[in-house]
């Protein structure tokens, strides 16, 4: 069976001059800026909307004159740059919640160990509504400890993980700027 080629999708900006497209308090040099917050935003809502081996293409319409080689080659890198950075934040991110995720697994197996040997003990002491009640608050008090590491291994790092390789996607991005009109 042949393996069909991953789709391609567009994005079109229009600016009138490219410094719009970064944040303007950020005093470092041009290629390593921080993209504006809005910019990013847009840029990444419309990435997220593809999967993540999709090739993107980015095209900047600019109103002002400008040297659309040189500024082609600017954009890409500063475009890649701000991704590469936006993945390393992720994946720190991920590796904390991963880190939190496994302390926590061992601090609720623990706490369920005890509340578990804690019912078994109770309920070997004596029968009796109340021994029951609390025999059984031990039981599921025991299980409610492993709740948040087993939230963190099921569901939340999925998200991360997928930003992570929509950024790596966007890292890779054709990024062209034209003059526009």
């Amino acid at each position: 069976m042949k393996k069909s080629p991953q789709p391609t999708h567009h994005l079109e900006l229009r600016v009138h001059a490219l410094e719009q497209l970064f944040n303007s308090l950020d005093p470092t040099p041009f290629l390593n800026k921080d993209l504006d917050r809005e910019a990013e935003a847009f840029i990444e809502s419309w990435a997220l909307a593809f999967a993540p081996n999709d090739h993107l293409h980015i095209t900047i319409h600019v109103e002002q004159p400008v040297d659309a080689g040189d500024a082609s080659r600017l954009m890409t890198e500063a475009v890649h740059n701000y991704f590469t950075y936006k993945t390393g934040r992720v994946k720190g991110e991920l590796k904390r919640l991963l880190k939190e995720g496994r302390f926590s697994l061992l601090v609720g197996l623990a706490f369920a160990t005890l509340c578990l040997f804690g019912a078994e003990a109770i309920g070997q002491a004596e029968a009796g509504t109340a021994i029951s009640i609390v025999r059984e608050g031990l039981t599921i008090i025991g299980w409610v400890a492993l709740w948040r590491p087993m939230q963190i291994f099921l569901y939340d790092w999925w998200p991360l993980a997928r930003r992570i390789r929509i950024y790596k996607n966007l890292v890779h991005a054709h990024v062209r700027v034209q003059a526009a009109g």
